[in-house]
């Protein structure tokens, strides 16, 4: 009899375990593992290059571009929405920054609003017609992509706008102190640890079983870890782009709002059930509205930021970003039926994408080719996500 007793312990115990690691999210260690890969393959297949402190640098400041506009695109997703007009976006509203500068004579500080203004009107445009005419996102912004880079070529006449001054590049070219880099991680690694800390707390007050001691220390561990070999790795070359600082410190602010707010609280709401946001009294048009307004700016700056990395506006300025934004924001969680995904993961999808570019690049592979194997991507992102979804149902 005990030996019975004994054996249907042993089994529940097992059944349990089993049940507990199901419960877990495994894509962030999934992520992780995935972008291990990556490296090493193109550490290999570069001689060494693509690790080393330089390019690592590059890979970060274009990731960084990148990766504003996929804070946005996450958050657009969530609600529902896409914005295939990111791209043109991007050209569009750095171009008139160029333009004012270089043509007009603007100080940086007033063609950096200018920038940004503009891209909030075009969001605010395509919001009017998704938000408060109905039109689908994808048909609005199918046709903002062909509209707004065709306004951008007659407002600059196909021609390159350069060159700009030296504040206006700074923030696009220049880096942290290397003493302030390393004061930045290690502040962020202690704010890290007392957020794992609070969510264990919160989890207990709620009632909620939290994480054992020891994977609340592997995940501080882990997590400080990567800060501080990421910061050490960009120091031995010039120090942290500043691009890189203005991508963690909106991330940060769009965390908060997706989490903390109504106002994020309610975008996973109308993508998860729009019936139901409508039913519950959450103000649909006007968040579509406001999501479209902040993807806009979002654009604006990630498109300033680039004419400022290039040293002017190119008619060529944004292409296919919308198309890297998307695929980031899907290899991150997002899922495209809108109500489920988060900032974070999508920072780290943006930074596979950026790695698959620069290590492409690296490899000589020609841009033909590139956009094929992108093109892959999304559709394997987008397949996996289909399928997760077919199993949770």
């Amino acid at each position: 009899m005990k030996e019975l007793i004994l054996k249907k312990n042993v089994k529940k115990e097992s059944r349990s375990s089993i049940l507990s690691l199901r419960k877990i999210n495994w894509r962030p260690y999934a992520m992780v593992i995935a972008l291990a890969v990556i490296a090493i393959f193109f550490q290999i297949n570069t001689n060494g290059i693509f690790l080393r402190a330089r390019n690592f640098s590059i890979l970060m400041r274009q990731m960084s571009i990148i990766g504003i506009i996929t804070l946005g695109m996450a958050l657009l997703i969530i609600s529902g929405n896409f914005d295939l007009a990111a791209g043109s976006t991007v050209a569009l509203a750095g171009g008139v920054a160029a333009v004012m500068q270089v043509w007009y004579g603007w100080n940086t500080l007033s063609s950096v609003l200018i920038g940004v203004l503009v891209g909030g009107l075009l969001g605010t445009w395509q919001g009017f017609w998704v938000a408060y005419r109905k039109i689908p996102s994808f048909i609005v912004t199918l046709g903002g992509l062909t509209m707004f880079r065709g306004i951008y070529l007659v407002i600059t006449k196909g021609i390159t706008i350069t060159p700009l001054t030296k504040s206006f590049t700074f923030f696009a070219q220049g880096f942290v102190p290397k003493n302030l880099g390393m004061a930045l991680a290690i502040f962020s690694c202690l704010v890290y640890t007392v957020l794992v800390i609070q969510g264990t707390a919160s989890k207990k007050n709620y009632g909620i079983k939290p994480d054992s001691v020891i994977i609340m220390i592997c995940k501080i561990v882990l997590v400080s870890g990567i800060i501080i070999l990421t910061v050490i790795m960009m120091n031995y070359y010039l120090g942290i782009p500043i691009p890189v600082i203005i991508m963690l410190v909106i991330a940060l602010l769009l965390n908060f709002i997706s989490i903390k707010t109504v106002f994020g609280r309610n975008l996973y709401a109308i993508g998860g059930n729009i019936e139901a946001a409508r039913f519950s009294g959450i103000n649909i048009k006007k968040t579509i509205m406001i999501m479209f307004v902040i993807m806009g700016a979002l654009c604006a700056l990630s498109g300033i930021l680039l004419t400022g990395r290039l040293d002017g506006a190119t008619a060529s300025a944004g292409t296919m970003f919308e198309l890297d934004a998307i695929a980031a924001c899907v290899i991150g969680g997002t899922s495209l039926k809108g109500g489920k995904g988060s900032i974070s993961m999508a920072i780290i999808g943006a930074l596979v994408m950026a790695s698959l570019d620069n290590g492409m690049s690296l490899m000589n592979i020609s841009s033909y080719a590139q956009y094929i194997i992108k093109g892959l991507v999304l559709i394997l992102a987008v397949w996996f996500d289909v399928a997760a979804g077919q199993k949770n149902e």
